[in-house]
């Protein structure tokens, strides 16, 4: 039957007729974990013995007509949501044996509409990586080629999903986390407005920044997972409680699509970017074009700053952030410490990776009494001035398209010496996080047998309509349907 194919909407038809139960599609993906994970590790841990209770429990409400749409359809969680009861790493030594007491908003919310957790994704330590190489459980592999990396943060999530090893999966994006894995990978991945969906139980990373959201095979999937874990939740003070959300449409007519205007910044294509990659990128704007949208160039002048000032940010969040492991309130504890300041010194020293240490000092150098004006607050002005100039582009035009990433998937290893390098991978996704928007990526190609990846970003809380014109180029395209060959069969 090729369930591994079906999408979320073709699985809820499955269970909802009873052609298969719960159990057995929980079955039916632990079996493909075991199967194929061991080239990815894509996974951290399973959470075998839960998922089947949860499903025995959505069995009972499909039989007894109260499911929800998505009740009995098995998700992947990225390992820096809470889980009670369930080891919740982040990918570090640090939390390598926490056991959170509550779930995340985000889990409990498709925990209540009866989805199966069956386990938690591999993902580059505290969220600081583009690659999934700095996970304490070690890198992560890309599908389409066992040489590349996934891309990161939301590494493991990506490439589970790609593999089908699961059929969707939750990631967060602080600089492109969710956007950047699912171009690397050939996914679709949802970046929500900052505030859309609530923060509260998922372990922060740079807190003006993180947001959660789906991975998934389609647009189509990643709204139905969006309607569920958007809205406020008064665990969270900076989610959003003006906006009245609605349940996605995808109704987008022929009508409609005469009435759009895509900006296409003339700064995301000038330099850095792989000439291969641009052709890719234009040719799929030039199918936006024949579908009757209407195509303008736009310019973002200062994207250039985007990349320092975010890792200045994000950096100095991180600082203030990850201070509370220190060996006294939870997570690792280094050894028989002779005194306090040993305590802090050897369990942070032990605890940490490289790629989170370096993080760290840089924040808590930008935020020194010395260098905070000089660094930091320069860093927030650029955010602003940012922010300013992706508003003035959406008086012109309703949407923005660009490269999700510079490059296709690179070797693993290739750019862990080289920091500036990896960093300048998150170039066209890192705006988009400083000023706040949302924005998706989708598949739009190949070069080299490597999935290539284009960004949609839109206005504030403009998720409906993203996904709409997503989902409208995906119905006249299969970019979204291709599956790495050594992972298509059962």
């Amino acid at each position: 039957m090729d369930i591994y194919k079906k999408s979320l909407r073709e699985l809820a038809a499955l269970l909802n007729s009873k052609e298969i139960s719960s159990k057995e599609l929980t079955k039916y993906f632990l079996e493909r974990i075991t199967k194929f994970d061991s080239k990815l590790n894509s996974f951290i841990s399973i959470n075998e013995d839960y998922a089947n209770q949860q499903a025995d429990k959505a069995d009972k409400l499909i039989a007894s007509g109260k499911n929800n749409f998505l009740t009995g359809i098995p998700i992947a969680h990225k390992d820096l949501f809470s889980t009670k009861d369930i080891f919740t790493t982040c990918g570090s030594k640090m939390l390598e044996h926490y056991l959170p007491p509550y779930d995340a908003t985000v889990v409990k919310k498709l925990n209540d509409a009866g989805m199966i957790s069956i386990g938690k994704t591999n993902m580059d330590e505290f969220a600081m990586g583009s690659s999934n190489e700095s996970s304490y459980f070690g890198d992560v592999k890309n599908p389409w080629n066992l040489e590349k990396v996934p891309g990161g943060s939301s590494g493991g999530s990506a490439s589970a999903v790609a593999a089908r090893l699961c059929p969707v999966a939750s990631g967060s994006d602080t600089g492109g986390s969710i956007r950047q894995p699912a171009a690397f990978c050939g996914l679709t991945g949802l970046k929500p407005t900052y505030g859309s969906v609530s923060r509260y139980g998922m372990i922060a990373y740079a807190s003006s920044l993180d947001q959660g959201g789906p991975i998934g095979k389609s647009a189509e999937d990643c709204a139905v997972i969006f309607d569920e874990i958007k809205g406020f939740d008064k665990n969270d003070s900076t989610s959003n409680y003006q906006i009245d959300f609605k349940k996605t449409r995808m109704d987008l007519s022929k009508k409609d699509v005469n009435k759009i205007t895509i900006g296409i910044p003339k700064e995301y294509f000038s330099q850095g970017i792989d000439e291969d990659i641009s052709k890719i990128i234009f040719q799929a704007i030039e199918e936006f074009k024949n579908f009757g949208f209407n195509i303008k160039e736009i310019t973002l002048p200062d994207h250039g700053y985007s990349i320092p000032a975010y890792y200045i940010i994000a950096s100095a969040e991180a600082s203030s952030n990850l201070s509370r492991y220190d060996g006294v309130k939870f997570g690792y504890r280094c050894k028989d410490p002779i005194n306090l300041e040993d305590l802090y010194f050897r369990t942070r020293k032990e605890g940490f990776g490289t790629e989170v240490k370096k993080r760290i000092m840089i924040g808590t150098y930008a935020l020194s009494s010395g260098f905070y004006d000089e660094y930091y607050m320069r860093a927030l002005k650029i955010r602003r001035i940012i922010r300013d100039n992706f508003k003035k582009a959406f008086q012109e035009v309703d949407f923005i398209f660009s490269p999700t990433s510079p490059t296709t998937a690179f070797n693993l290893g290739e750019k862990t010496s080289n920091a500036l390098e990896m960093y300048l991978s998150d170039i066209y996704t890192t705006p988009v996080n400083l000023a706040g928007l949302p924005a998706i990526s989708i598949p739009v190609g190949f070069n080299n047998e490597l999935p290539v990846g284009m960004q949609i970003i839109g206005d504030y809380f403009s998720e409906s309509n993203i996904l709409n014109i997503a989902n409208y180029f995906q119905k006249e395209t299969d970019w979204h349907n291709y599956i790495p060959e050594e992972f298509n069969h059962e």
